[in-house]
């Protein structure tokens, strides 16, 4: 195939004009009849390529309970387990036949059963102590659970039960706050169920929250219902006798520091 010509001359002006025009741009006389078709070489072009759409990432399919749009959260299943060793605790008891100390209650003074102070806050003697502080313990085992992992309600729980017990073991009873004391006089203190570590797990979530709003993380948490729980379980040695105050101070300052270093070991944010 010819190669097309560089330039043609317009016979009234002389000019060299492009091949591809009808008309001298010059002179305006006509230089030909019409254009020449312009040829593609089609050999030395490239393919095209192909496009294809680009898929759209697309979801699976929602579960029966879940809700489009609104991502599901999971079972707390460490924190149901905790209330159902509390729970079965109590059953126990409830049969006859074993007392507080059988079960893992702390009756001081004790002598070489240190473990009581991580058993102790599944045993309650009584129901309306054990319904509240069961109560604060789904609530804030939940949350616990569902930010940082199963282990977190578990282990601020035992941590915080633990140290608020031992500490009222060795401090001893407050003037005036445990009824229990004057009733049993010098025989021993008892000291049960999961006031400090409820307060403990409360203020674990707290800290928590409250260093996220620093960051700026709106996560719109009540704080008014937050207030309420910790009142009661604060006050609730003024109206139970084993809920031990020492024990819900500790337990408290426990979780605080406990939720302080639970984003380090945990699954993070």
């Amino acid at each position: 195939m010819s190669a097309p010509d560089l330039f043609v001359v317009c016979k009234n002006c002389g000019s060299e004009v492009s091949p591809y025009v009808t008309e001298c741009p010059y002179c305006g006389q006509r230089v030909r009849k019409r254009a020449p078709k312009l040829e593609r070489d089609d050999a030395g072009s490239e393919p095209r390529a192909k496009t294809r759409r680009s898929r759209l990432p697309t979801l699976p399919r929602l579960r029966p309970s879940e809700i489009e749009g609104i991502a599901p959260d999971s079972r707390p299943t460490a924190t149901l387990a905790l209330i159902g060793v509390s729970l079965l605790v109590t059953i126990v008891l409830s049969a006859g036949g074993l007392g507080l100390e059988d079960v893992g209650g702390l009756v001081v003074p004790f002598e070489d059963q240190p473990w009581r102070y991580f058993t102790t806050p599944f045993v309650h003697d009584s129901l309306a102590y054990q319904f509240v502080t069961l109560a604060a313990v789904g609530v804030f085992g939940t949350m616990l659970e569902r930010r940082f992992g199963w282990f977190a309600p578990i282990f601020v729980l035992l941590a915080a039960g633990a140290a608020g017990a031992a500490a009222a073991a060795q401090i001893g009873p407050v003037a005036g706050s445990s009824p229990v004391w004057d009733a049993l006089g010098s025989n021993g203190l008892v000291i049960l169920g999961a006031n400090g570590a409820a307060l403990g797990m409360l203020t674990a979530w707290l800290v928590d929250d409250r260093r996220a709003e620093r960051r700026g993380e709106q996560r719109g948490n009540d704080l008014i219902g937050v207030a309420v729980f910790a009142a009661v379980l604060a006050l609730m040695p003024l109206a139970v006798a084993e809920a031990d105050p020492v024990a819900g101070l500790v337990g408290a300052l426990a979780g605080a520091l406990l939720g302080l270093t639970l984003p380090l070991v945990s699954r993070g944010r």
